[in-house]
């Protein structure tokens, strides 16, 4: 998951840190220390992470103030941002909305709208003077109606606020509530303040509380029968969480990723995933194998370590796959399935991958449940066919559905104004749009009655008797009577009788009597 340090420069983070005690000599020296610096080894302990356990992850460094800068763009040479770290100069005032905007620019421009980020915003809990006030720019944007306000952000994003500030500073806790709106504008994310006075200590628990909530790397082991290997997973994966009605589902992915059976590419086709992971094995230590040539990310089959003498798992099944053009169904939580496959980036070197399906049995509609799948050596006849070529996907529907329905759906106010109109259309038509006015007419009513929509009925039969009365002396008179029998009809939908469809009225001149 790509990474934005979004670092705040403005003057107000060249304060040094109130010691509680002067008094004594070693607090003095505590005191002598500028937030910025703070602030840069709080960054540079995300990055040593980032350099021990997350290779494979992108970074990148925006600094701002009343402008943005990107100092490095996504990069995995995580030592070159922390070199360009100690270059930063301090600038003018705080404009936490311009920081935003640069960091949304830069991601849309390098990942699009599709790829989860996080972004890490560092800054001392002043919320900005002046023009750009952060909550006068929350409140013009509200104002506006418009869309100018960064957030909520245009990609899938989580949004942590890091202040360095001491707990009790009046300028924190007057920026605090805004920052919980800018959380809240976004949707995901969270706000860390330093537990106690602001020291080196307090920051480097705060950015180890950050890492350990968003940045942890996933440690497992992959099982399939009798045979198993520890792996980790780039990038790490969430949890999932939907909100229903009455409850809040939240699923993690298990420690234990197990193999269930194998599946031809072909019948898995291309599912619709919650997220993609890279499969990689893990050291005896912990510690994420890179190797050049025998590994799970490689394109060598059989075994190897680093010397290539020690057999790996994860190769196996990788080459495997690969050759048998088959993925692998795994379980990854309580009712929660994936799929493991070789995936090649280009001809010279492919992947162990993990898609992830949303929580469900019934996530592949060709397939059916996938609770229901088992081995295919104990069925009394090979769904595959007597020479495996023919395939048992996908399923077979006995019930059609029908996708003809003439269903009335209003989401937006344009929908129902032109079923309106449609209606109208017809009556200014009438008598030769006899059928065609009262079969709109039925629709919207057969719809307004199924949503309790009273008033719409009530609207409809004032704007008809409105026409009615607007009706020139040279228009047929058969046009007057449909249009009073319509709009006294819409008003009767009370009565026991009002689910049945309103007729035309026979009349003389409409030659039916």
């Amino acid at each position: 998951m790509p990474t934005v340090v979004l670092l705040d420069v403005s003057l107000s983070m060249s304060r040094g840190v109130d010691a509680v005690s002067p008094c004594q000599e070693e607090e003095d020296t505590e005191s002598q220390i500028l937030r910025k610096d703070l602030a840069v080894h709080g960054c540079n302990i995300l990055l040593d992470h980032f350099i021990q356990h997350c290779k494979l992850e992108f970074a990148s460094l925006i600094v701002f103030s009343s402008v943005y800068k990107v100092l490095m763009p996504f990069t995995r040479d995580f030592e070159a941002i922390k070199g360009a770290l100690n270059l930063v100069d301090e600038c003018d005032k705080t404009c936490i909305e311009v920081g935003l905007m640069g960091a949304a620019q830069h991601i849309l421009e390098e990942w699009g709208n599709g790829t989860p980020c996080q972004v890490v915003l560092v800054t001392d809990g002043n919320a900005g003077t002046g023009q750009h006030h952060l909550q006068k720019s929350m409140m013009s944007s509200h104002s506006r109606g418009a869309s100018q306000f960064p957030l909520p952000f245009p990609f899938p994003a989580k949004l942590n606020i890091v202040c360095i500030a001491n707990p009790n500073e009046p300028c924190l806790q007057t920026s605090k509530p805004l920052y919980q709106r800018l959380i809240e504008l976004n949707g995901e994310g969270d706000i860390l303040v330093p537990e106690g006075n602001l020291t080196k200590q307090s920051v480097s628990e705060m950015f180890e509380h950050l890492i350990k909530n968003n940045f942890s790397s996933y440690s497992g082991v992959l099982h399939c029968g009798s045979l198993s290997a520890p792996v980790t997973l780039s990038p790490p994966p969430q949890p999932y969480c939907r909100h229903h009605d009455f409850e809040i589902m939240r699923v993690s992915v298990d420690p234990t990723i197990t193999v269930l059976g194998f599946l031809n590419t072909g019948d898995v086709s291309s599912p619709p995933a919650f997220s993609r992971h890279l499969v990689l094995p893990l050291s005896a230590k912990g510690d994420m194998v890179m190797l050049p040539k025998a590994d799970a990310g490689s394109d060598d089959e059989g075994t190897g370590n680093d010397e290539g003498k020690i057999p790996s798992f994860c190769v196996l099944l990788h080459g495997g796959l690969k050759r048998e053009n088959m993925v692998a169904l795994s379980q990854v939580g309580e009712n929660w399935y994936g799929i493991l496959y070789s995936w090649a980036d280009n001809k010279k070197k492919s992947n162990l991958m993990l898609s992830l399906f949303v929580p469900g049995v019934d996530v592949i509609p060709w397939m059916g449940k996938l609770s229901n799948l088992g081995p295919a050596s104990q069925l009394p006849v090979n769904p595959y066919g007597p020479s495996d070529t023919s395939s048992p996907f996908p399923l077979k529907v006995h019930e059609k559905k029908s996708y003809a329905l003439n269903s009335v759906v209003w989401v937006r106010q344009g929908g129902l104004q032109s079923d309106i109109q449609k209606i109208l259309r017809h009556a200014r038509k009438l008598p030769d749009k006899t059928q065609s006015f009262y079969k709109e007419l039925n629709r919207v009513r057969k719809a307004a009655l199924a949503y309790g929509f009273s008033e719409l009925l009530e609207g409809l039969a004032n704007v008809l008797e409105r026409e009615c009365t607007l009706l020139p002396p040279t228009s047929h008179p058969d046009a007057a009577i449909q249009l009073q029998h319509a709009y006294e009809a819409l008003r009767s939908h009370d009565r026991k009788d009002s689910r049945q469809n309103i007729t035309p009225l026979k009349t003389t001149f409409s030659g039916n009597d």
